[in-house]
């Protein structure tokens, strides 16, 4: 009976031999109807016709007996299938079953074939035993190694998405620049991955205003700010015109939908950046982020490459994904610095504060690295009395935050310094806003802290005042000797050896305030801790060159600040760095005069006729009336309510100061006198005649002072008032002595004597 089964199987093997073509092509078909999902890509459709026609002829090779079963081995064709499956993403199950319906139809097929062959039925239920037994072990044979292949792809294709993930990771998104990362994206997709990559983003994303929407507008306006192939990557100028994909076009579709398009054979026409060939296949990406649209990714293969396919198009959404947090991350960083340097810089001096008693020059430069800007801030403030003060402070913290709160200090100080505080009466009052403000913001740990210097220069007497909050010391670089040689002077420098208070926002410490001599000509040069701490030196070595520069500084302070700046602070620094530099001047002897007051209400005459000799030799003859209101009111309330010693001093600058002092704690305060009482407009009359009064409290006692422009011919000026349109200036001189206003003590403490300028 062997012999039997063994010569109609070869007889039916030969009779299906030439019919191989056809019965693949009939097989295919039926598995399409059984499989309809399965073989809905025709490359792979082509791709399983020949692998059929392959499994036909080995299987029939195995039951002529041409091969042993230990030897069958599946055609090569059939593991491409399978690796192709793999890529396709398509299941393994589904391939498998293909499997089995395609030999199940085979063998139903050789059955019939069988039975026409012979009328013998035990004949052809041995004929089928044995085909069902070579069949069903072909099948698991063949099944094995396509399940083999079709997970060594899987696991390759796994592990280069997981490589090209890490690099993705860790290659894009290394910096804060839009234009960068948007590069990394372009290297990271063109290596074994796409042909072409090309990075387009929003207008609105690369601006610095507009924020993206979440969803891109039907007219949105684009910009390509990076293109690249494998190993080169093109650079796109940043003045290339904007543009927009055409209507209708599969960009334009994906971008305005938000979703990845894969397309096989692109049409041309689109906004490619080449023109698509038969076979060229493209990835579209929306980059979307936090519910924003950023812009498009394309990524083009041409034809000889394989084309896109669904796990291509999987690993391209996370990747692109990826870069589009990285393009946010960026556009943010980008436009809250701008805005934080914006707001920085409005709220510190726009402008060269011009003084007669110290020029001055400064600089700010805001870090250069991902921490973002500080709050470092500088201020020059004209004080009363030939005095100037300098203000140095760094805000702990970065960005908006910092920003904000530098201009809150910043303002604070100069509200301090209205009312002519002493350098560590005013910090003392500061850290109690700094205090106040991480209260009122809810900062129980790690509250809003900062430093602060704050310095006052006197010409008049060629000294400074200074108290620190946890500042870095100003360096003095004084005038020593001239050298013969070359005319110039050299300069003698040194850093500040004074006590150092506690940061703001401590609390409970107190501050010192310590006075030292500037002769005139000196350079105070005042920084925060960027200037020194950025270099790769060391605060040792960034001193030493600081020293170098200060004593071969040049007569120009603006050179003097870019100079420290060249040779002190690298070119992306870590920290904001604020320099000032003030080159000190002396007030001129001749126009300063000083008048010892006896407390009796006779000298007050005296004061009187010594201001109006003084106004002569001056040349200020103009001013003479309301000079000698001023003098008269305030000696009068000095010799009344004050202590002695009493002195009247006349200082003479851009403007005329005449101060009033006096051993007395307590300051008068401006009111409002009733019709008929004969006393209280003493200092209304004070603040009507005079530009700016005050009073300042020292610790020997207080100074009241008033301030008068000296006249032009053009400015309308007549008698030292100016002519203000609208007011009335009518003044009736009593002709007694006006009681001095109301006093209350504590006015170290209070807001008595706070500068008035006319109305």
């Amino acid at each position: 009976m062997s012999a039997e089964v063994d010569k109609l199987l070869h007889g039916l093997v030969q009779g299906i031999r030439p019919q191989v073509g056809e019965r693949a092509d009939a097989l295919l078909g039926r598995l399409r109807d059984e499989l309809p999902d399965f073989w809905e890509h025709e490359d792979l459709a082509v791709l399983a016709l020949h692998e059929i026609t392959g499994h036909l002829t080995t299987f029939l090779d195995l039951l002529d007996g041409q091969v042993a079963m230990d030897e069958v081995e599946p055609p090569e064709l059939a593991m491409e299938v399978s690796r192709e499956c793999a890529r396709r993403g398509l299941p393994l199950s589904g391939l498998l079953r293909a499997y089995r319906i395609g030999h199940m139809i085979l063998l139903r097929q050789m059955q019939a074939e069988a039975a026409r062959l012979t009328d013998d039925t035990q004949l052809v239920s041995d004929i089928v035993t044995r085909m069902t037994d070579s069949g069903f072990a072909y099948v698991d044979i063949g099944s094995e190694q396509v399940v083999t292949a079709y997970q060594e792809e899987r696991e390759r294709r796994l592990r280069q998405r997981l490589a090209m993930t890490d690099a993705a990771g860790r290659r894009i998104g290394t910096t804060l620049d839009i234009t960068r990362t948007a590069e990394e994206l372009v290297e990271v997709g063109t290596e074994d991955f796409a042909d072409l990559v090309a990075v387009d983003l929003l207008d609105s994303a690369v601006s610095e205003t507009p924020e993206p929407h979440h969803r891109a507008p039907d007219d949105a306006l684009l910009r390509r700010v990076a293109l690249g192939t494998p190993g080169a990557v093109q650079d796109c100028p940043a003045g290339v015109p904007a543009h927009r994909y055409p209507e209708g076009s599969m960009q334009e579709r994906a971008l305005r939908s938000g979703q990845p398009v894969l397309r096989i054979g692109v049409e041309p026409g689109g906004s490619a950046p080449w023109e698509p060939e038969a076979g060229d296949s493209v990835l579209l990406l929306p980059l979307q982020a936090r519910g924003a649209v950023l812009g498009l990714v394309q990524l083009f293969r041409g034809h000889s490459a394989a084309p896109f396919d669904h796990d291509d198009l999987s690993l391209g959404q996370e990747i692109a994904a990826r870069a589009a947090v990285s393009i946010d991350n960026a556009r943010r960083y980008t436009h809250e610095r701008l805005t934080a340097l914006t707001l920085q810089r409005s709220l510190l001096p726009q402008r060269p504060v011009r003084s007669a008693v110290v020029e001055t020059a400064a600089r700010y430069l805001p870090s250069g690295g991902r921490a973002g800007l500080g709050g470092d801030w500088y201020d020059v403030i004209p004080l009363s009395g030939a005095r100037v003060a300098l203000v140095v402070g760094d805000v702990a913290g970065r960005g908006l935050e910092a920003a904000a709160a530098m201009g809150r200090l910043r303002m604070a100080v100069r509200a301090f310094a209205d009312i002519d505080l002493m350098p560590d009466e005013l910090l003392t009052h500061l850290d109690d806003v700094v205090i106040r403000l991480s209260r009122e913001e809810g900062r129980n740990e790690g509250g809003l802290s900062a430093t602060c210097l704050y310095a006052v220069y006197d010409a008049s007497t060629r000294t400074c005042s200074l108290a620190s909050a946890g500042h870095v010391l100003p360096a003095l670089a004084t005038a020593s000797r001239p050298d013969a040689s070359s005319g110039s002077v050299a300069k003698s420098v040194g850093f500040l050896d004074i006590p150092m208070g506690p940061p703001l926002g401590v609390g409970g410490l107190p501050f010192e305030t310590a006075q030292f001599d500037v002769p005139e000509g000196s350079l105070l040069a005042f920084y925060t801790d960027g200037l020194i701490g950025s270099g790769a030196s060391g605060e040792t070595g960034s001193r030493a060159v600081l020293r170098e520069h200060l004593a071969a500084a040049p007569e120009s302070l603006d050179a003097v600040c870019d100079g420290l700046l060249d040779a002190l602070v690298p070119d992306q620094p870590v920290d904001d760095t604020t320099v000032l530099v003030a080159r000190t001047r002396a007030l001129d002897p001749r126009h300063i005069s000083v008048l010892d007051v006896p407390s009796d209400p006779a000298a007050v005459s005296r004061a009187r006729r010594f201001a109006a000799d003084r106004l002569e030799e001056w040349g200020l003859e103009d001013l003479s009336f309301a000079t000698e209101l001023i003098v008269s009111e305030l000696v009068t309330n000095a010799v009344r309510y004050g202590r002695s010693p009493i002195q009247l001093r006349m200082i003479l600058q851009a403007s005329l100061t005449c101060e009033v002092s006096d051993a007395s704690s307590t300051a008068p305060h401006l009111r409002r006198a009733r019709t008929f009482d004969e006393g209280g407009r003493g200092l209304l009359l004070v603040a009507q005649m005079a530009d700016r009064w005050g009073t300042r409290h020292s610790r020997d006692g207080k100074v009241i002072w008033a301030e008068q422009p000296i006249p032009r011919e053009d400015d309308g000026s007549r008698g030292g008032v100016q002519a203000v349109p609208g007011v009335d200036l009518t003044i009736t001189v009593p002709t007694t002595p006006s009681p001095l206003p109301e006093v209350t003590g504590g006015a170290a403490h209070g807001r008595y004597g706070t500068p008035l300028r006319r109305r």
